[in-house]
C-alpha cells in the first residue's frame, strides 16, 4: 500500500468542509473497463452510499480520468470531505515477485519483461502479509494527481493486494487446492491456494466463455493441478445456469458460486450485486 503525496494542491470547489466527514471513508476502484465508488461509515460500519460505472468498451486512462472526473465532480454523497480515501488500481501491469528477490532500486526490471511501461511511468508496489510476496505494478499516476488534488492525501493499492490479502484472511486450511475467479464484464481475476500459500494469481480479458474456459484451465495445467480435485468458485458477476458458469462446469465438477463472507458487514448491505468485492475488502 503507498500513501500519496504532492506538495502542490488546489483545492477544488466540490470538496466541502462538512462536519459529518470525521468518520467517513471513500473508496474508489479504477479501471479502464469501469469505475466502483463506497462511501463507509467507519464507526457504525453502515455502507453510506456505493455506485458502479462499467463502461460499454475499454476506454483508455485519458477517458477513464474523464469519467472519474464526471462523476466526482457532480455535487452529493462523493462531493464531501472525508477522513480517509483510498484509491484501488485495477489493471494488469503488475508482477508478483518473492521477498527474498525484492529490491527497491529494480522496480522497472519486475516488470519490462511482460508489461509495457514507458521510461517517466511512475512504479509502486504493496506487500502482500504473512507470503513474502510483493506486488509490482503501474498505478494510473493521472487517477492519483487528481484525487490528491480533490482530497489531499490518500492510499492506494492495486487490486490484486486487495482481492489476494482477503481471499487468503478468510480461506480455510486445506490440503486440496481451491480456485477463485472473479467474474467482471470482459476481465476474470483468477487465484489459486493450496494449505493457505498463494500458488498462482493473474488477470485475463476474455469476450467469450470459451475464452474464459481458456485461460482458466490453461493456467491449472500449467500449475499441475488436478480438475477432478480442483474447488473452482466463482464470483462476482456470475450465477448458477450462466454460460460461464455451465461451461467450466462441464470440466471442473467441483463448481460453486463463491459467496464471501465479510462480517464487518451485515448480510442485508453485501446483497447488493452491484458491490464489488475489491473494492468492499478495501474498506
Amino acid at each position: 500500500m503507498a500513501t500519496c503525496l504532492r506538495q502542490e494542491k488546489e483545492q477544488l470547489a466540490i470538496v466541502q468542509n462538512t462536519t459529518n466527514s470525521t468518520h467517513r471513508k471513500l473508496s474508489i476502484q479504477a479501471g479502464l473497463n469501469g469505475l466502483s465508488f463506497c462511501v463507509l461509515d467507519t464507526v457504525s460500519h453502515k455502507i453510506l452510499a456505493f455506485e458502479r460505472v462499467d463502461f460499454k468498451s475499454q476506454l483508455t486512462p485519458y477517458l477513464m480520468l474523464k469519467e472519474l472526473k464526471e462523476k466526482l465532480g457532480k455535487q452529493g454523497e462523493v462531493g464531501h470531505n472525508f477522513s480517509e480515501v483510498m484509491v484501488i488500481h485495477k489493471n494488469n501491469l503488475f508482477g508478483l515477485v518473492p521477498k527474498p528477490l525484492f529490491h527497491k532500486e529494480e522496480l522497472p526490471n519486475y516488470l519490462k519483461f511482460n508489461t509495457k511501461i514507458m521510461a517517466n511511468d511512475l512504479i509502486a508496489y504493496d506487500e502482500i502479509p504473512n507470503q513474502d510476496i510483493v506486488n509490482v505494478y503501474v498505478p494510473y499516476t493521472n487517477v492519483n494527481n487528481y484525487i490528491f488534488d480533490l482530497f489531499g492525501e490518500f492510499e492506494f493499492k492495486h487490486s490484486g493486494t486487495v482481492l489476494i490479502n482477503t481471499l487468503l484472511n478468510q480461506n480455510r486450511t486445506t490440503t486440496e487446492p481451491i480456485c477463485y475467479v472473479q467474474v467482471s464484464k470482459g476481465e476474470m481475476e483468477m487465484m489459486v491456494i493450496s494449505d493457505k500459500k498463494l500458488l498462482f494469481y493473474n488477470q485475463f480479458e476474455y469476450k467469450t466463455k470459451e475464452d474464459f474456459l481458456y485461460y482458466l484451465l490453461f493456467s491449472l495445467e500449467q500449475l499441475q493441478i488436478d480438475l477432478e480435485r480442483v474447488q473452482l468458485k466463482l464470483f462476482g458477476a456470475i450465477e448458477e445456469g450462466d454460460p460461464i458458469y455451465d461451461i467450466c462446469y462441464q470440466y471442473i465438477k467441483n463448481v460453486s458460486v463463491f459467496v464471501p463472507s465479510n462480517p464487518s458487514f451485515p448480510l442485508e448491505q453485501l446483497e447488493n450485486e452491484s458491490i464489488d468485492f475489491s473494492i468492499l475488502s478495501s474498506l
